[in-house]
């Protein structure tokens, strides 16, 4: 027993020394950052029912006058349905869902070693508001009812009044008074040869 109790008492100043050599080490990086510890929804889950908030936990309490969230959902539409509310190491955001998609919400916080922490976390909402369809930039026009085009072709002329023929029957007797005529005329000069003949005939 006597030993024992003086091993012990040796041992005293040297496990005091390790736990002041320990205190006295400067902070590695894992304590002087903080950091994400969780989040709801989780990093990278698939959720069909909106949370009323987006909630970020971290290692070490936030100071809410330097702390940044932002909530963006798919075509980079803010998504944040208010300002956030913090309670020590917790920060809450209000979600306000849209469409179905990716959201991503990007935080931005100081550590103790004077570094910007930034991350992100990303989660899929499988159910939201249906998309308005993208209205069309020229709406096209009926096409115009073609006017009818006026006929280049001339109005018909009215048919010519059709000249009286010369009637045949006239034509006929002309020729016949003609012939006529003629015969009487050969007759006159047979005549007046004959009489001429016998006239010096006689002589």
């Amino acid at each position: 027993m006597g030993g024992r109790v003086p091993r012990l008492v040796r041992a005293v100043p040297v496990l005091v020394g390790v736990a002041l050599g320990v205190a006295l080490l400067p902070a590695s990086p894992a304590f002087a950052h903080n950091s994400l510890t969780g989040s709801n929804p989780a990093d990278g889950a698939k959720v069909a029912t909106a949370p009323a908030a987006v909630e970020l936990r971290f290692l070490a309490k936030l100071d809410p006058d330097r702390t940044k969230v932002t909530v963006t959902g798919p075509d980079n539409i803010p998504a944040a349905g208010g300002e956030p509310t913090f309670s020590g190491s917790r920060v809450r955001v209000p979600f306000a869902p849209g469409a179905a998609g990716l959201y991503i919400v990007d935080y931005q916080l100081p550590s103790s070693d004077g570094h910007p922490v930034k991350g992100e976390v990303r989660f899929t909402l499988t159910t939201g508001t249906a998309a308005a369809p993208p209205s069309p930039s020229v709406t096209p026009s009926a096409s115009p009812t073609p006017s009818p085009t006026p006929s280049s072709a001339a109005p018909d002329s009215p048919s010519a009044t059709p000249v009286a023929a010369t009637g045949t029957g006239d034509a006929g007797r002309g020729w016949l008074w003609a012939a006529a005529g003629g015969l009487v005329l050969l007759a006159a000069l047979a005549g007046g040869l004959f009489l001429r003949r016998r006239r010096s005939a006689r002589t």
